[in-house]
């Protein structure tokens, strides 16, 4: 049904952003992951994590992708405090992940929003 042997669709939006073909304010690159900053930001530091292979959502995950995801997930603080966010504890930031059209997803592949960032206005 879903093949991942075809890693990218030039329809999609952050494929053709991870392969140069859009520009974006790139935050990392490596031959597994890309990430650059949110067009949109909702917080001070904001930015997005992308496979460069196209996995869709996070629905679409099979356990061969575990150690991409994994290699993802220890990624972000690093690249959260690259990016200004305050350390852990008093800092911190957020890892949002929106699966589906219910669960807010707008662009269909799969992609980590990292935000955070020293935000006063917000209470708790």
């Amino acid at each position: 049904m879903h093949d991942h042997a075809s890693h990218y669709d030039s329809n999609c939006i952050f494929c053709r952003i991870a392969k140069g073909e859009i520009p974006s304010r790139k935050v990392y690159e490596d031959d597994e992951v890309f990430a650059f900053h949110d067009i949109n930001p909702a917080a001070p530091v904001h930015f997005l994590m992308i496979p460069k292979k196209h996995i869709a959502s996070m629905a679409h995950l099979s356990e061969a992708d575990a150690p991409l995801l994994g290699r993802m997930m220890a990624l972000a603080p690093k690249l959260a405090l690259e990016q200004g966010c305050n350390p852990y504890p008093a800092g911190g930031y957020r890892v949002v992940v929106n699966t589906g059209v219910e669960g807010g997803q707008e662009v269909h592949h799969l992609h980590l929003h990292v935000m955070g960032g020293a935000r006063p206005w917000l209470k708790g």
